[in-house]
């Protein structure tokens, strides 16, 4: 009877830690904002560190609740598929394996009070043991069963060379549209016993955005230790237009795409609007740099931006051509701030009397890259995403492509990245 109960929680534990895999970058708590992970010194990079280097990565969050709370962490080794792999922690991690988040701050100079947390990790006296996919988990009072937020990370384990290149799609009804990639592996040293070509499994990321990442578990050439992956219906991707933005580095002062910002005295609201969006699917194609989705928190109106910055409920109106409904489909804004994902929160309404949708989010001061896409009503395949019916796409736009690379070797239970590199379409720059 005993380990028939033992039996059923393990099940139901396992099962639990699937379907937090699956969401990903999810925020569980309305209180929990503005979380930032990134490569330490770097804020606008992704969370990806090289095994048994001194790489580590910043993990900034706020809570709401202006209170101080026990914020603890650990990381979890996943699949290709970021399901749980089938492995024991300590076959993965060594050292504790869970971590108290000690590093905090009451917030100052502002309205809106938070308590910011940060954690520097892998910290000195444990870390991972191998490379794959990891997933940050953040729970409360060190209990497993109450979290709060997960984060995707990426540990490689260098063992082969990944090179690529982004080229203008090939076939003529996507070669004003679309890019493609063209990828490479040289496993020549590498010391790995593959049976099979599909022992190796290339994921192909654009923008940082797991919705439309491609896994590809067959090369298009092998031959002894080179591998090419260049198959167009695996590797194409919509090229997308540069991302809008909005600078709310300063809410005293407006910013260029800022029509109006509203400061309640008698409450600690803010409220800022930015300037209405067109459609862009029909516009000319116009370059500048962006943060390809990502966003930034910065100040210009005191000297920390952690713990020194204001929030404000900002306000987005998209307006759509004719002024009418995009009849079977739902809008959403999306970019890292809401984790590319299309749910309640980043969700568009259309008004009627204004001839065009509208949405608000709660955002800390900073610097933010955004767009609109669509979701077709209802969705009963798991459409992902899409941003080509509002932005519209050019083949030159410049966007950034993560190649990972990751092997299994005969036997083993669990996929392991040993390559990987990034990837800019830098055409006619």
């Amino acid at each position: 009877m005993r380990g028939s109960v033992l039996f059923l929680f393990l099940g139901v534990l396992l099962v639990g830690e699937q379907a937090l895999a699956q969401k990903g970058d999810t925020t569980f708590s309305s209180k929990i904002r503005s979380v930032k992970l990134f490569r330490s010194g770097d804020p606008v990079s992704y969370p990806m560190i090289t095994l048994n280097s001194n790489e580590q990565l910043e993990l900034h969050f706020d809570d709401l609740d202006g209170d101080v709370k026990f914020y603890y962490y650990s990381l979890q080794l996943c699949n290709t598929d970021w399901r749980p792999a089938n492995l024991s922690p300590f076959d993965y991690w060594r050292g504790f394996i869970t971590n108290r988040i000690g590093t905090y701050r009451v917030s100052n100079l502002v309205q809106t009070r938070y308590t910011h947390y940060q954690a520097v990790l892998p910290e000195r006296n444990s870390g991972p043991t191998r490379g794959g996919n990891y997933l940050l988990r953040v729970f409360l009072n060190d209990d497993t069963n109450r979290v709060v937020f997960t984060r995707r990370v990426l540990v490689v384990n260098k063992k082969v060379s990944v090179a690529g290149s982004v080229l203008q799609a090939f076939r003529g009804d996507y070669f004003q549209t679309h890019q493609r990639i063209q990828a490479s592996v040289n496993t020549t040293g590498a010391q790995l016993q593959t049976f099979s070509p599909q022992d190796l499994k290339l994921t192909l990321l654009q923008n940082y955005d797991w919705y439309t990442a491609r896994t590809i578990d067959r090369p298009s050439i092998y031959r002894s230790n080179y591998y090419e992956y260049s198959e167009e219906e695996a590797t194409r991707f919509p090229a997308g237009k540069e991302w809008r933005w909005v600078d709310l580095r300063s809410l005293r002062l407006r910013s260029e795409r800022v029509s109006r910002i509203v400061d309640s005295d008698t409450s600690r609201r803010i409220d800022v609007y930015v300037t209405p969006d067109e459609d862009r699917q029909r516009q000319v194609y116009l370059f500048y740099r962006d943060l390809n989705g990502l966003y930034a928190v910065e100040n210009r109106d005191n000297s920390n931006a952690w713990w020194q910055g204001e929030y404000a409920w900002v306000h987005f109106t998209y307006v759509p051509a004719g002024r009418r409904p995009m009849v079977g489909q739902r809008v959403f804004i999306q970019g890292e701030m809401c984790g590319y994902g299309a749910g309640a929160n980043n969700e568009m309404h259309f008004d009627e009397a204004l001839g065009a949708y509208q949405g608000m989010l709660y955002l800390k001061q900073g610097f933010y890259n955004y767009r609109y896409v669509t979701v077709p009503e209802p969705n009963r395949g798991g459409v992902p995403p899409s941003a080509s019916s509002i932005e519209g796409d050019f083949w030159g736009t410049e966007n950034a492509y993560l190649l990972l690379l990751y092997f299994r070797p005969f036997g083993a239970r669990a996929d392991e990245l040993i390559g990987a590199t990034e990837l800019r379409s830098n055409f006619m720059r």
